[in-house]
């Protein structure tokens, strides 16, 4: 795995060694932000299932303000700071003068999600398990913190039907490489 752009961009990330984590491929990470392009720069991001951090770390290459990480896996939340040093972040979290911050809540997301309400996020990204029915209780818990103008991104099985909205969060484009996929969401 390696950062496919921006500031940290060709930087090798360190991959799990263990089953069942799914990291987001580098291709499809840049199919992601590439839809996404200049609305990253300045943005307060949620990578919610965070697995190995690539795709929070990409945000702050790219150029987001702040990154919270959520990851419910205490393996996965010392990849995640392995690969944060890796690029020169180390355990920085507050934005230090003029530079991007970031935060690990070690968590499954429903319930990191109760504890972030009222936070502020322009860009939300969840990657849950491929398993059928995740993506929309992915959703489901990240209504509360979904605001008017923010994006949210769910990726999902390619084989599974996105869901088409829930309270007032609507579907507005999926994107599919190979066995993956990207549904995009805004009120």
């Amino acid at each position: 795995m390696r950062i496919v752009a921006g500031e940290f961009r060709g930087r090798q990330l360190e991959s799990p060694t263990w089953e069942g984590l799914r990291p987001t491929s580098d291709r499809l990470r840049e199919t992601l932000f590439n839809i996404l392009s200049a609305s990253v720069r300045g943005a307060r991001v949620l990578d919610a299932y965070a697995g190995t951090g690539a795709v929070g770390i990409e945000a702050l290459s790219r150029g987001a303000a702040h990154v919270t990480f959520v990851e419910q896996d205490p393996r996965a939340v010392k990849l995640i700071e392995r690969n944060l040093d890796r690029v020169g972040l180390g355990r920085r979290r507050p934005p230090e003068a003029g530079q991007a911050g970031h935060a690990i809540i070690r968590a499954g997301f429903a319930d990191a999600a109760k504890r972030l309400t009222g936070a502020e996020f322009e860009l939300l990204i969840l990657d849950p398990p491929y398993a059928e029915g995740a993506a929309g209780e992915a959703l489901a818990a990240a209504v509360p913190l979904v605001g008017p103008g923010a994006q949210l991104v769910v990726e999902h099985a390619a084989r599974h039907i996105p869901p088409a909205g829930h309270s007032g969060l609507h579907l507005r484009r999926t994107v599919t490489a190979g066995d993956s996929a990207l549904s995009f969401y805004g009120f």
